[in-house]
């Protein structure tokens, strides 16, 4: 596969984008009209038909890998499980959004050890994650905490039983829904806390994260609180984000951190890495 792309020393990457939903549309839209100077649009990959309501032809993943250098995942956990590995084999480069994926650790080295096609992580509606790890460099962190607060609706899940829905349903101030480590929560809520396999991946332990999941019905602002410590210092983080209109599951400014790590790998210079 691949045969047909471009080099990489080309001056534009070929970009092929999966998932046509709240973060694809944005991505997609962005890159279309010329944007993210250094990459074009090559083709949309869904399973769904789309008809005219995409800027680019919509294809297969085997054709897009054909055409494309770079491919942009914007459709959740299972595709990067199905495809990741098949992706990076044949020589095109992957930029994850899902990264609650790689707290399978199998799955994780799988695609850190693929190849010649290169993997690459967006922190999403996180910050922060750049300081964690420069800090890490200096020895472990400890302590390192992670809240998540959303609306109770977007946090329902099929394994939920009934007495933990009522109380989410019925709350009328913050209820914590799970509690566990960034090994445990994102496979729980796959729409919803990819931030905390974010934080894993930048301070290299799943298990080190303790991750609390609230739902609060008042929680106009999704939020996420990032606290750690170690020999060298103390460090907090604090973001609230808009949920995105269309799907609160996420938060408004997703898209744009992809856009950004599309900017980053098209070669655009003179900003902060």
């Amino acid at each position: 596969m691949n045969s047909t792309a471009p080099s990489r020393a080309a001056t534009s990457r070929r970009v092929g984008l999966i998932g046509w939903g709240a973060i694809g549309r944005v991505v997609g839209g962005a890159l279309a009209a010329g944007e993210i100077p250094g990459a074009e649009l090559v083709c949309v990959v869904d399973n769904r038909p789309l008809g005219d309501s995409v800027p680019a032809p919509q294809r297969t993943l085997e054709q897009a890998l054909d055409a494309c250098d770079l491919i942009v995942e914007a459709a959740g956990q299972g595709v990067v499980r199905e495809w990741g590995t098949a992706i990076l084999a044949s020589g095109t480069d992957l930029l994850v959004a899902s990264t609650g994926a790689l707290t399978d650790e199998h799955l994780a080295k799988e695609l850190l050890n693929a190849g010649p096609g290169r993997v690459y992580f967006t922190g999403g509606a996180v910050g922060g994650l750049d300081l964690l790890q420069a800090v890490r460099a200096m020895g472990p962190l400890d302590g390192v905490r992670l809240t998540t607060t959303k609306l109770p609706s977007t946090l329902e899940q099929p394994w939920m039983d009934e007495e933990l829905l009522n109380r989410m349903r019925s709350a009328t101030g913050p209820v914590e829904v799970m509690a566990g480590t960034a090994r445990d929560v994102p496979v729980k809520f796959p729409k919803s806390t990819n931030v905390a396999a974010s934080v894993a991946l930048a301070i290299g332990d799943l298990d080190a994260v303790r991750v609390s999941v609230v739902a609060d019905p008042a929680a106009a602002h999704t939020s996420h609180v990032v606290e750690a410590s170690g020999a060298h210092g103390t460090y907090r983080f604090e973001v609230r984000h808009l949920p995105d209109a269309a799907n609160p599951a996420t938060s408004q400014v997703v898209p744009y951190a992809v856009l950004r790590s599309l900017a980053a790998l098209a070669g655009r210079t003179g900003q902060i890495l």
